[in-house]
């Protein structure tokens, strides 16, 4: 068991009372920090997540520049699909591309779904570096992509705004839709279990595309999966489910075997505390465009929406990942803004 200076996270998802909550921000390890930028014009995508000192500096640049209260890995989602198989590229500025998606039963077949630890080594490599280098400073998130978010990629090619292809394999061909996100489900235990040994404290299972499923398909292609994963890793460290835009599943999430949950912008933090009955710890839901207004702004919206989720069982973050065009002194008045709180 880790012993951290800091471990507000691991307090607010096991459910203790705080002084205030804790504070960090998806994709804060990144795109809108100048030290990163320098790296990443030395060197590609994948060689930044490769390389585990080029990952571990990155990961610890926003504890040390922004002063958030957790580290969260380096690393991408799309590494699981590259494990099973697949090719992925990553085209700067224009996202993810995988030349081969999935159409049949021989390309399922021809999925690798197990050995994620030796595949996926030089993430868990970064795990256990940045571990040593956070030296209990702050608690240190892993993740992986949720398996219906994977299987969009994996049909669709690239990023969407309505994953019709991937929509349209499930509909018509459930039964190796089901059978696709089972070997990603595999996979991924496998590899958060790998990331927790490594040294994860918890890790958070990103649904990003879950928002594009009715609540009835969120429940036939996306719920049964996310608590496959929570229950498999709730005995080793806590989970983050985050199924972005489906706010219609949180009384579901509440009760299952998640320590916390993650929500955007477009639901209010009461009708989230109602719909959860104060079961499970919420995290968000501050928009990231709301990181440009004026510093003073800022400060006074997340007060504003810490008194609404109130302190307790909550972690402060955004509703999606931060943008490239936040200015640093924005992203470090959010997170001034939480350690100033006071009821």
């Amino acid at each position: 068991m880790s012993i951290h200076k800091n471990d507000l996270l691991l307090k607010a998802l096991r459910g203790d009372t705080v002084e205030r909550p804790p504070v960090w921000m998806m994709r804060q390890a990144g795109r809108y920090l100048p030290d990163y930028i320098r790296l990443r014009e030395q060197y590609d995508f994948f060689t930044r997540c490769r390389t585990p000192e080029l990952a571990t500096a990155i990961t610890l640049q926003p504890v040390d520049q922004v002063g958030v209260d957790a580290a969260i890995i380096f690393s991408d989602i799309l590494v699981i699909p590259q494990a099973m198989g697949m090719e992925v590229l990553m085209e700067e500025g224009r996202g993810p591309l995988l030349p081969a998606t999935i159409r049949t039963q021989a390309d399922i077949d021809a999925l690798i779904s197990t050995g994620a630890e030796e595949s996926l080594n030089y993430v868990l490599e970064a795990l256990t570096l940045t571990k040593k280098e956070l030296n209990g400073r702050v608690p240190l998130i892993g993740f992986a992509g949720a398996p219906w978010t994977i299987l969009c990629y994996m049909v669709e090619g690239r990023g969407s705004k309505t994953w019709d292809r991937a929509k349209q394999f499930a509909y018509t061909e459930p039964a190796l839709a089901h059978q696709l996100l089972d070997k990603i489900t595999l996979i991924t235990i496998d590899y958060l279990k790998a990331q927790v040994k490594a040294g994860a404290d918890t890790v958070q299972v990103f649904d990003s595309w879950a928002g594009s499923l009715s609540p009835a398909d969120f429940s036939r292609f996306a719920q049964p999966y996310l608590f496959r994963i929570a229950k498999a890793l709730q005995p080793e460290a806590p989970v983050i489910l985050f199924p972005k835009g489906s706010w219609y599943a949180l009384k579901d999430i509440s009760e299952s075997a998640a320590s916390g949950v993650g929500i955007d912008w477009c639901i209010s933090p009461r009708v989230a505390r109602e719909l959860t009955g104060n079961k499970i710890t919420l995290q968000g839901n501050f928009d990231p465009a709301k990181l440009l207004a004026p510093i003073p702004e800022i400060k006074r919206s997340v007060k504003e929406m810490i008194d609404e989720f109130g302190p307790q069982r909550y972690i402060v973050n955004l509703g999606h990942g931060i943008t490239p065009n936040v200015p640093v002194d924005h992203a470090r008045a959010f997170v001034d803004a939480v350690k100033e709180y006071s009821s």
